[in-house]
């Protein structure tokens, strides 16, 4: 029987056999026009399931020009959210105010420069994280727990604090580049799951031979 079932709301069962309602697969939960999510990536909160958009990313409107784009096997903390590009107000005045949006014939700044913020494959953001607008995440990062992550974070990495920074990378830098080559997280569920001892023990060695 296979550990993960791709079209699970709630993908958790606790050996007592009750559903953890709390964590959900962000693909079967979120339909927004601007979000794009990989398969069995996660997101832990409290409310109901078609909050999930909105408690993941609250000022991603379904009109705005960025898009929120999430990779395979991304791991979500309760409390983690993104701060979009239709968060920001306008800086280049004397006045940070947003006078525009309190009119509807005004509303929203399209003059803004906006950027997609993208998490690419197998990334772990911790409790509390926030992610500021147009930061690009690479595969194997890890975010620490209440983070501000405001710039980009290299594949593999650990960064944490505000803003940020890189505390140590988890590989050397040839080990990252063969993960990068490898992808496993493009593989079927089923060659995942057959050598999960591999990519759970951290065998670059077994994972070439795959």
């Amino acid at each position: 029987m296979a550990l993960l079932d791709p079209d699970a709301i709630h993908p958790i069962t606790l050996p007592d056999g009750m559903v953890y309602r709390d964590t959900v697969y962000l693909k079967n939960v979120i339909d927004h026009p601007r979000m794009e999510v990989g398969d069995f990536s996660y997101f832990t909160h409290a409310e109901r399931p078609e909050e999930t958009a909105r408690i993941l990313a609250p000022y991603l409107g379904h009109a705005v020009r960025e898009r929120l784009v999430i990779g395979k096997f991304v791991q979500i903390a309760r409390g983690s959210y993104f701060i979009t590009s239709s968060a920001n107000h306008p800086m280049t005045g004397f006045t940070t105010y947003p006078f525009r949006i309190f009119k509807p014939e005004t509303f929203g700044y399209k003059d803004l420069p906006v950027k997609d913020t993208v998490v690419d494959h197998d990334v772990w953001i911790g409790h509390n994280a926030a992610i500021m607008p147009g930061v690009h995440i690479g595969s194997g990062a890890i975010v620490a727990a209440a983070s501000v992550v405001a710039r980009d974070v290299p594949p593999y990495a650990v960064v944490g604090g505000n803003p940020a920074s890189v505390i140590r990378m988890r590989y050397p830098s040839e080990v990252i580049g063969e993960l990068l080559e490898i992808a496993w997280w493009d593989w079927p569920i089923d060659k995942i799951e057959a050598n999960l001892a591999a990519l759970c023990a951290g065998d670059i060695v077994a994972l070439r031979n795959v």
